[in-house]
Parts: C-alpha cells; sequence; structure tokens
C-alpha cells in the first residue's frame, strides 16, 4: 500500500466534504501505514472558515478508510457476478461500448449522473470532455432534486445566484433550515449564536418542527408540514395591506411588482394563518418584523426545497426581499462572485426526450429518470455514466429507480466503493478518494469576499485506482477525440514559459469550439503534467481563474491580484495553486451585487407569470391533509447530529442514534399505543418498513421523520436503519421543476 505523503506529526492542510461549506480542517496521519486520520481540527488560517469545523469532520476517517473501498476495474461476468480486469481492457471496453450506443442510437441516448459529490467537484470538469467525444447531452445531479426550483426562480428574478449575509444581518430568517445540523452558513453554530445573543438582532424559524435552531430563535412559526406556501403568502400581505413595503428601493430596483400586487391586496390573511397552521399574530409580527429591520438575510433549504409548492415557496421568499428591500446592502441578500458556474450546459435543451420535462440549468428532474428510460420510447436513455453518485440509494422511489438502471443496455460507475448503484453496473471504474488526489470546492458563494481552495491530496492513492481527470482522459483519448497535435505544442509552449502556454491556448484552443468541447483533457495533458505530484487535476482550475480574472477583473485585483488579461488569470491561479489553504479570489463591495443582476434592464424582475396560476389556486385549495389510510406526514430525509452525506458507508461512524429512530409527537405515540425505544411499521403507497421509534415534543402531531443517509449496504452486515427512498415515488414532486416531496409524504405508523 502507498505511504503518505505528509509525516505523521505534521498538521495537514485541507478541507471537510460533508456539506457546501467545505469548512478548512487540518489532519494528523497515523494508525497503519500511517494512513488514517487520528486527530482533525478546524483550520485557523482558511479565510472563510477560520478554524470552524462541527463534529462530523472528526469522523472522515470513516471516508477515507471505510471498508467497501473497490481497488480494481471490475466487470460483470455473465452469471452476475463481478471479475477484476486492468485498466487498458477497462478503458478500451468502456469506451467501445459506449461508442457503440452512439454509433447505433445517438450520444444523445447516453445519460450522465454526477459531477461532484460534496467536495468531489473537479470531476464535473473533465467528465465533459467524455460526454463531449459521446455525443452525450442529457445530465443531473443532486442538485436536480434540491435546488432547481431556486435556480429558475433565481434565473427568472435575478438572472444569478443570490445569497445571504448572515453575519451582518439585522434578522436573519431561515425557512425549512436547521443550520445548527445543517450548516450551510459559514462557522453555522457561531454565527447562529451570535446572532440569537445579540438584543439588537433576531431570528425567525420557519419549520414545523422545534429543531435546534428553532430553540434560538426569537420566533419560531411551526408551520404545517407543505403549508409554507399558505404562511409565506400571509406574511406578503401583511407587509403590502399595511403599508410596510420600501417604496423608495421598489421604485428604484424593481420591475413588474404591479403584477403580483393585486394577489396580497385582497389576501384574507387569517384564512391563510389557518391554512398554514400558524397563528395570524404570529404571522404578523414575523412580517413586521422584516419589514422594520434595517436588514434581513434569509435562507431556504431542504425542509421547503423538496416540500409541495417547492418552486412557488422559492418565489413569494423572494417577494419578500423585494417589497423590504433586503438586497444589495449589508446584512441583506447579495450576489457573490463565482470561480466557476455551478449549473449550466445541457447543450440548449430545455425538456426531456420522453416526458417532456423542464430542464433547469442543464440537469435533467431526478424524479423523471426512471420515466425517461422504462419505455420504448425512441428518444429513451439506454445507458448511463454515473460517477461519484448513488442514484440507487439516494433518489426517489429506489425500487423504480434499481429497475431503471438494471434496464440499460450499459451502466458504468466511477466510485470509490461499492455503492448501491455500483452493485448494478456492467463496469466500476475505482478512483481516489477526496484525500489522496488534489480537489477543489465548487460551492462558493460568500460575499463580499469570496475564496476558493485546490487542496492538496494527504495521501498517495491505493494501488490500483486513478483520478477520475485520469479516466476522462484515458477514455477521450481512446475515443480519438483528443488533439493530440495540440496537447504536444502545449507542451512545448509550457517549456517555454506559462505566458507562451497562455497565448498559445488563446490562439489555437479557445478559438475553436471542437477543443473547447475537450478542453478539461488537453488542460490535463499539457499543464496538468508540469503541476506537483498529486496536483494534476488541477490543471482545470487555469482556466477557471483565467475566466474569472477576464470577467471580474476590478474585484480579483481588490482581493490583492496584478496585472491585466491573461497575466492576472495566472497570477490568481499561482496563488491557487501554491496557497496551504483557500485563496480570497475576489472582493467587492455589498452595493457591487447590483452589476451582477443578470437580466438586461439590471433591476430584479419581481412577475415570473408561469407561477400565477399556482398563487391564486392557494386560496381554494390546502395543505395535505390526513386521511384515514395515512394520518401522518413523513419527512424523509431529517438531518441529525449523527447524519451526513452517504460516503460514511459504515454506521460505526455515528455514536448515538445508531438506527436513525422515527421521530413523533407524544400524541401520536399515545394513539397507536408505543414509547420512546419501542418499534413500529412505517407504511407509505411505496410499502412498509420496520422502524424504532423516538418520542419527542419537538414534533407537530401527526408529523414524523426520518433522517437522511440510513440503510446503506456494506460488506460486513445488513444495512442499518432504513433508506428513506424506499418509501418515496417518484410522481410525487414539483409541477414546475420535478424536485420530490420527500418532507411531505403521506404515512401511517403501527405499533409492532
Amino acid at each position: 500500500m502507498s505511504k503518505p505523503l505528509s509525516s505523521p506529526a505534521k498538521w495537514n492542510s485541507t478541507a471537510c466534504i460533508l456539506c457546501e461549506c467545505n469548512c478548512g480542517i487540518e489532519v494528523q496521519l497515523g494508525g497503519e501505514e500511517g494512513r488514517h486520520f487520528t486527530r482533525i481540527r478546524g483550520d485557523k488560517q482558511h479565510p472563510i472558515s477560520q478554524g470552524y469545523a462541527c463534529e462530523k469532520a472528526n469522523r472522515l476517517d470513516f471516508y477515507q478508510n471505510g471498508r467497501d473501498r473497490i481497488t480494481k476495474p471490475l466487470r460483470r461476468t455473465p452469471e452476475g457476478s463481478y471479475e477484476e480486469i486492468d485498466w487498458d481492457t477497462a478503458i478500451r471496453e468502456v469506451a467501445q461500448k459506449y461508442a457503440a450506443i452512439r454509433d447505433e442510437h445517438g450520444g444523445d441516448k447516453i445519460f450522465y449522473y454526477g459531477g461532484g459529490g460534496q467536495g468531489n467537484h473537479l470531476p464535473a470538469a473533465y467528465s465533459r470532455a467524455t460526454l463531449a467525444a459521446l455525443g452525450s447531452v442529457y445530465r443531473s445531479n443532486a442538485l436536480a432534486q434540491e435546488k432547481t426550483g431556486e435556480f429558475w426562480v433565481n434565473s427568472k428574478m435575478f438572472g444569478g445566484i443570490v445569497r445571504g449575509d448572515f453575519e451582518h444581518c439585522e434578522v436573519g430568517v431561515f425557512i425549512g433550515k436547521n443550520p445548527w445540523q445543517s450548516h450551510s452558513v459559514p462557522r453555522a453554530r457561531v454565527t447562529l449564536k451570535e446572532l440569537a445573543k445579540d438584543p439588537a438582532r433576531k431570528l425567525i424559524v420557519i419549520d414545523p418542527k422545534r429543531t435546534e435552531t428553532a430553540d434560538m430563535a426569537d420566533l419560531h412559526l411551526s408551520v404545517a408540514p407543505g403549508a409554507d406556501a399558505w404562511l409565506l403568502s400571509a406574511m406578503i400581505a401583511v407587509i403590502v395591506q399595511e403599508g410596510l413595503s420600501q417604496k423608495e428601493f421598489i421604485d428604484e430596483h424593481v420591475v413588474n411588482l404591479e403584477q403580483v400586487l393585486p394577489f396580497y391586496e385582497v389576501l384574507n390573511v387569517a384564512e391563510y394563518a389557518e391554512k398554514a397552521g400558524v397563528p395570524e399574530t404570529q404571522i404578523r409580527d414575523a412580517a413586521r418584523l422584516i419589514a422594520n429591520a434595517s436588514s434581513v438575510a434569509y435562507f431556504e433549504d431542504l425542509g421547503v426545497q423538496m416540500n409541495r409548492h417547492s418552486t412557488l415557496v422559492s418565489y413569494l421568499n423572494r417577494i419578500l426581499w423585494i417589497l423590504t428591500g433586503s438586497f444589495g446592502k449589508k446584512g441583506s441578500m447579495g450576489a457573490p462572485i463565482p470561480l466557476q458556474r455551478l449549473v449550466g450546459g445541457g447543450r440548449g435543451n430545455t425538456k426531456t426526450p420522453v416526458t417532456g420535462q423542464r430542464i433547469v440549468g442543464g440537469l435533467v428532474p431526478c424524479n423523471a429518470i426512471p420515466d425517461e428510460i422504462l419505455t420504448d420510447h425512441p428518444a429513451r436513455y439506454r445507458a448511463m455514466l454515473v460517477e461519484t453518485a448513488n442514484p440507487a440509494h439516494s433518489l426517489a422511489d429506489s425500487a423504480r429507480m434499481r429497475e431503471a438502471l438494471q434496464s440499460l443496455d450499459l451502466l458504468v460507475v466511477i466510485d470509490v466503493a461499492m455503492t448501491e448503484t455500483a452493485r448494478l453496473a456492467d463496469y466500476i471504474l475505482p478512483v481516489a478518494t477526496q484525500f489522496e488526489k488534489a480537489e477543489a470546492t465548487f460551492f462558493n458563494f460568500e460575499f463580499p469576499e469570496n475564496a476558493f481552495y485546490l487542496r492538496k491530496p494527504l495521501l498517495e492513492p491505493v494501488d490500483g485506482v486513478l483520478t477520475e481527470p485520469e479516466i476522462h482522459t484515458r477514455i477521450t483519448e481512446e475515443l480519438g477525440a483528443l488533439p493530440l497535435e495540440i496537447v504536444d505544442e502545449m507542451r512545448v509552449a509550457l517549456a517555454e514559459s506559462r505566458e507562451t502556454f497562455t497565448a498559445l491556448f488563446f490562439e489555437k484552443v479557445a478559438s475553436n469550439p471542437e477543443h473547447m468541447a475537450v478542453v478539461s483533457s488537453i488542460l490535463y495533458r499539457s499543464l496538468g503534467a508540469t503541476l506537483p505530484k498529486g496536483s494534476e487535476s488541477g490543471a482545470a482550475v487555469w482556466g477557471l481563474a483565467m475566466m474569472c480574472a477576464l470577467k471580474y477583473p476590478e474585484a480579483v485585483r481588490a482581493a490583492g491580484f496584478e496585472g491585466e488579461g491573461p497575466a492576472l488569470g495566472n497570477a490568481l491561479f499561482d496563488a491557487i495553486l501554491e496557497s496551504p489553504t483557500a485563496v480570497v479570489f475576489a472582493k467587492h463591495s455589498f452595493e457591487d451585487s447590483w452589476n451582477r443582476i443578470g437580466l438586461a434592464d439590471g433591476k430584479i424582475n419581481a412577475a415570473v407569470p408561469e407561477l400565477f396560476d399556482t398563487i391564486r389556486s392557494l386560496c381554494s385549495t390546502g395543505p395535505l391533509q390526513p386521511s384515514q389510510e395515512y394520518p401522518s406526514v413523513l419527512s424523509a430525509g431529517e438531518r441529525r447530529s449523527f447524519t451526513a452525506n452517504t460516503i460514511f458507508r459504515h454506521p460505526d461512524w455515528r455514536k448515538k442514534d445508531r438506527e436513525g429512530a422515527l421521530f413523533i409527537h407524544p400524541k401520536d405515540a399515545e394513539a397507536i399505543g408505543i414509547e420512546s425505544g419501542g418499534r413500529a411499521l412505517l407504511a407509505t403507497k411505496r410499502g412498509g418498513v420496520e422502524v424504532e421509534v423516538t418520542v419527542t415534543d419537538r414534533m407537530r402531531p401527526g408529523h414524523v421523520s426520518l433522517p437522511n443517509g440510513q440503510g446503506l449496504s456494506n460488506t460486513e452486515q445488513d444495512p442499518v436503519g432504513v433508506a428513506p427512498n424506499d418509501l418515496t415515488a417518484s410522481e410525487d414532486c414539483d409541477e414546475f421543476v420535478g424536485t420530490p416531496w420527500h418532507k411531505s409524504v403521506p404515512a401511517k405508523l403501527v405499533a409492532l
């Protein structure tokens, strides 16, 4: 086995990979072969996390030394087992079989799912070369089952990503969000404590459950599950009807609000409050508090984004921002400068080929994937490439998803471990872990300073694995799509100087669409070969640094970099490459967010007419009601102290609640005759599972919840806990962007 790259006693800088914050951490190595993480602490030099890290990062050795590790390419045999093959055979056969499907049916029948698990983002850049060589145009990943409603609304109203400044806000509002456990806000627990303890600042939490964040709140609006649209509508109506809107802000910065206001001028606040399950007085107090604050920051998350009316809720949330002037100033909402685009691509496809569902940011709705495969439609997906993702476990309706995957002509999985999806594959291509290669943290949403981290490998890869950039480049070469003569020219130019290389790149590559389609592999084979050992994957970051410097030169220079044009890009890339921790690559003022409104007139667009019929329907409809068959509402996938993303595959990482108990309210427990520690049958229309029960008054009556990240297979024992997606249905999803209703599943509970 390969040795570590650093001495055991040294504190080695890297990043956590368990949520989008990707906090900077330091690791000491030890144990067998020096390959275990013996101590972990926050990295005080990281400019964003500043030494902060939650307790979950301390368990990262369970990822690095997971028991389900794959270290040799595997090919399925006719009998259904797997046999080891060498890399040359694996690359050749995978390329040939994809090419055969492309040539017979078209490259658009090859579907890609992946592009970055948490903290594993560089594959997204390198996969584009493989997909271009195959003519593959449809893709998706976990963002499409969580965030595409928010993305779509942001694009309609702001033309880009918008985030909140919780460090300085007077009022912080969390909607369907418990940052105490799910983070997503830099230094989440520190920031929450500062916000809660300051008597001049206020915290509002909208969540059915009394979460740890709700415990700290000045106002906790315990909304009925799935009723957030009625609650936010009532808050908007209070602001409109009581004349609390920021007229000067609206007149200067907002267009088309007159199309929206009539809905709320006549809305019956008391009626909507009753539907939302929240006292009208609380709704009015919250609306007035927001309207009268000097600055308000908002964060909506999966509690509403994987719930009923999710896209509409994202829109209503933003109407609150607009009415109260919460944009473009300290402590409010703003537009960060990105180093890279989080979503996009798809080659202009706006609808899925079989079911015609809306594609947002180039991402096919995850709930649509089985229906795009399990059909005799000539445009159906016939093959998939799944990379650092696990759709057989993580997407809705697991049984149907597995059926779809098994029906494909070809399924190839690129991953570290033998996941539930890998067990269905025709080929499994094993890769280095996130700590055995250079990796990057792509969720860069901070403002007015934003940072990027190209982290160095802590360990040599184990024998037998490759990195994703190497795999994609080899496949691209095997398909004959890599222009080797250009690669050779780039290498010669690099031998002379980086400046010569840069000039040649813009002359020969950037101006050629065919070369740009495989640009990541061109950079990897040329620039990557000159980078420090283990950092070859960082070659694609050169292109990102160059684009950022050319598009936002003033902000890059304000961050301390010198130069003009490509020279500025090279200075930025060198700093990213050489820094032991994250680098602040852009600085700007809060007011500069107005310069990044991506709409033609530079103003916020308040009207999204596609949503107006649904807004009208709220007055004559109501939230999901209990029925005799399903008297409860299940939240399938709650973030808790010992749950994270599913790269923690072995249950031993959980110090408590190992099985992941179902939380229920005391009244519900009394009704079915059960106590904490008892076992029950939890049933939905997709089937039933046995669960352990914990009785807690933190839940609303009729509302039950299961944690995420449970029910994973492993090599030593049967799965522990419940896989939530065994209980969810793919047809239950948002009407606009197809995000699932995981947080609002009709359910029944029977004591065993």
